[in-house]
């Protein structure tokens, strides 16, 4: 058994620690209730403009636009991983990266694959296992659309070219508090989206023509959803963060209170073993 003295110094450490862990966990609660709104407010825009963009694809179903047309053979596909920057987040990184890894063994049996990432996890582990075409790291907790910009533009333009012939994105979508789920979709070539049937509803005046505005709607939509995924996989990251620091604290509750059980116990032998000692001394006086 180990001394008192060492196992009050382990209860202090495991203090120290509890107090760390528990002003992390209230850090990402405020955290979290910002990313939350942040994806909340962000759900509309998107859903605003997939509402505009299938409107207009279906008052001109003739026009078909590059990002429309599936390639007919696939030989090269990017991924778009999207991750975070830090640790300290339960199985958040783990479950996503093994999403895409599995995905990615598939697709590399007929097609060469390359990784674009957003979030410093991810890009420590892609460039291990993958070819790594490009990378934004250091994004900040309320992200800019700015920080994510130069990946899909990269992403985007070889696709124009024919560089590649899919792009994928692997996320995490944020369910609740409790429940982040990993994402696949393929976002080129985009499926085309379903408007509702509603008279009068896309009846819009264009300027300078509807297949100029298609083509910049076309874009801006495949840079949304990528900017989505990333205020999505934060607030999952801020959630995840949170419960992880509870968890945390509450261990360091439980072990403080089995250290102190051993620690009265070490104390109350030392006492009785000192009486003893001194019983034995006085008898042999």
């Amino acid at each position: 058994m180990a001394s008192a003295k060492e196992i009050r110094g382990q209860i202090k450490a495991t203090q120290n620690t509890s107090k760390i862990t528990k002003a992390m966990e209230m850090v990402a609660a405020s955290k979290m209730r910002k990313a939350q709104e942040a994806v909340t407010s962000s759900r509309s825009y998107a859903d605003g403009l997939h509402t505009v963009v299938a409107n207009l694809m279906q008052s001109h179903p003739e026009y078909k636009h590059t990002f429309l047309i599936p390639r007919d053979e696939v030989k090269r596909v990017a991924y778009i991983v999207v991750s975070s920057d830090k640790g300290l987040c339960g199985g958040l990184n783990t479950n996503v990266l093994k999403h895409a890894l599995t995905s990615m063994k598939e697709v590399k049996e007929t097609a060469e694959v390359e990784v674009l990432n957003i979030g410093r996890r991810a890009g420590l582990f892609m460039r291990r296992v993958a070819t790594l075409a490009a990378s934004a790291e250091d994004i900040n907790d309320e992200p800019e659309f700015s920080e994510i910009l130069g990946v899909v533009s990269l992403a985007v333009d070889k696709f124009i070219k024919g560089e590649y012939d899919e792009v994928r994105l692997v996320y995490n979508t944020f369910v609740n508090t409790m429940t982040q789920t990993p994402t696949e979709m393929k976002l080129l070539p985009c499926p085309e989206p379903e408007a509702e049937s509603r008279s009068g509803y896309w009846d819009y005046l264009y300027e300078p023509d509807s297949k100029v505005v298609l083509d910049g709607l076309l874009r801006r939509y495949v840079e949304t959803i990528v900017y989505q995924a990333v205020l999505e996989n934060k607030a999952c990251e801020q959630s995840a963060r949170m419960v992880a620091m509870k968890s945390a604290t509450d261990n360091a509750k439980d072990i403080i209170s089995d250290l102190q059980i051993t620690y009265n116990k070490a104390r109350q032998a030392a006492i009785t073993q000192e009486l003893a000692e001194i019983c034995a001394g006085a008898a042999a006086a």
